[in-house]
C-alpha cells in the first residue's frame, strides 16, 4: 500500500491510499496542491487527473477517508458530516471513488480555512 502526506499550514498528515485505478493516476501526478474548499466537515480541491466513477464508488463513506470525485476532479478529505449527510458519517455531494484513509488524529483537520494551500505527496519509501 502506498503511504501519503498531506500539509496545510503547519498541519501534517498521513494517509494510505488502496491500489485503485484512480489512486494509481494520482499516485503519477504527485505531487499536487491547491486551494482548500470547504463544505460541511470535507476539504476538496481541484487535481490534475480525470477518473471515472468506479463501480465500487460510494455517497456514505467513513470519517477520514481520502476520495475522488469526478464531476469536479477533485481530491477529497472527508473527516465529518457534510450539508447533504444523513447521520453523523460523512456524505458526498454524488458518489465518489474511495482512494485511501488518513491515519491517526483527524482533529487538525477542523482548524484548516477555506483557501489554505494545501499539498500532497507520496511518502518517501511509501
Amino acid at each position: 500500500m502506498k503511504k501519503i502526506t498531506i500539509s496545510c499550514g503547519g498541519l501534517s498528515f498521513k494517509a494510505e491510499l488502496y491500489d485503485t485505478v484512480t489512486t494509481r493516476k494520482m499516485i503519477k501526478a504527485m505531487p499536487f496542491s491547491g486551494s482548500a474548499n470547504l463544505w460541511g466537515e470535507e476539504i476538496y480541491f481541484p487535481v490534475s487527473i480525470s477518473a471515472e466513477l468506479e463501480d465500487d464508488a460510494i455517497e456514505e463513506v467513513e470519517v477520514g477517508t481520502i476520495a475522488y470525485w469526478p464531476p469536479t476532479n477533485a481530491f477529497c478529505i472527508f473527516f465529518g458530516p457534510t450539508p447533504v449527510s444523513t447521520s453523523s458519517k460523512p456524505r458526498g455531494f454524488s458518489a465518489v471513488n474511495i482512494c485511501g484513509k488518513i491515519q491517526g488524529d483527524l482533529s487538525g483537520l477542523r482548524s484548516i480555512s477555506q483557501g489554505e494551500k494545501i499539498k500532497v505527496d507520496l511518502l518517501v519509501g511509501g
